[in-house]
């Protein structure tokens, strides 16, 4: 089945892709059958490449705990048939496993079989696999040969000075709760792709913190000399007296 791996920076929004997708294909249940249809099954990586875990989280997922199926005490063989009975049932046509650079925390012979897992899933379940990472995680799915040819490589890039960052920031700042409008100059938001490095989370953060202070003083919008005076949120340490007041954001 064909697959994809899309990877990118922390921060640039894999897992919001991820998320968005697992909702938009929820589980949906069947009266007349009894059965609930689940085409899209978005999973985590465990920590490390371990399969037995991995089957463990798989039946949590699908609702259908461990501990009521006696399944800690269950080989990793037998874990393996009721995964695939019990996804089979579902109809899953896609598994989504974020994280996946996490299997870099294995050793090599680990990482070989949480691989093999991977593709065995895929073939056995006739679904399609999309991998989400950071950049390691292309090193991650090269360690099968046969899993990496079945997916398509995507990078995410970080935000650049275009038009589609100059609406994505509009759009943004149009969703706070302001009283005002804010005319921000092109130099502005130049300096936020500056102050973020164009990753979508500290945009995100630098939207936020800055409507906040507009709230807080009364300006009701976000001004040109905020954004030259803003000081990064990841980077502030000092300024025990600043108040955060979020009820309005």
């Amino acid at each position: 089945m064909p697959g994809l791996l899309v990877h990118g920076a922390s921060g640039i929004g894999k897992t919001m892709i991820a998320r968005n997708l697992s909702r938009r294909y929820a589980p949906e249940y069947d009266p007349a059958s009894g059965i609930t249809r689940t085409p899209l099954l978005l999973l985590q990586a465990p920590p490390a490449p371990d399969e037995r875990r991995f089957y463990l989280h798989i039946l949590a997922s699908v609702g259908a705990p461990a501990t009521a199926l006696g399944a800690r005490a269950q080989n990793v063989a037998s874990l393996e048939v009721r995964v695939v009975a019990l996804l089979r049932d579902l109809g899953l046509r896609m598994i989504m496993i974020d994280e996946v650079h996490n299997l870099l925390a294995g050793t090599h012979r680990e990482q070989r079989r949480f691989l093999n897992v991977l593709r065995y899933l895929s073939n056995e379940l006739e679904v399609s696999l999309v991998c989400l990472g950071v950049s390691e995680a292309v090193d991650a799915i090269r360690g099968d040969i046969q899993l990496a040819r079945r997916l398509d490589e995507h990078h995410l890039p970080n935000w650049r000075d275009d038009a589609e960052f100059s609406d994505m920031i509009q759009t943004l700042i149009a969703a706070m709760p302001l009283e005002k409008k804010s005319n921000l100059k092109v130099k502005s938001l130049k300096q936020v792709l500056a102050l973020t490095g164009g990753v979508t989370s500290r945009i995100f953060a630098l939207v936020k913190d800055l409507s906040i202070d507009a709230i807080i003083t009364g300006e009701e919008c976000i001004t040109d000399d905020a954004i030259a005076k803003w000081t990064p949120v990841w980077s502030r340490h000092a300024n025990p007296h600043r108040r955060l007041q979020k009820s309005r954001v």
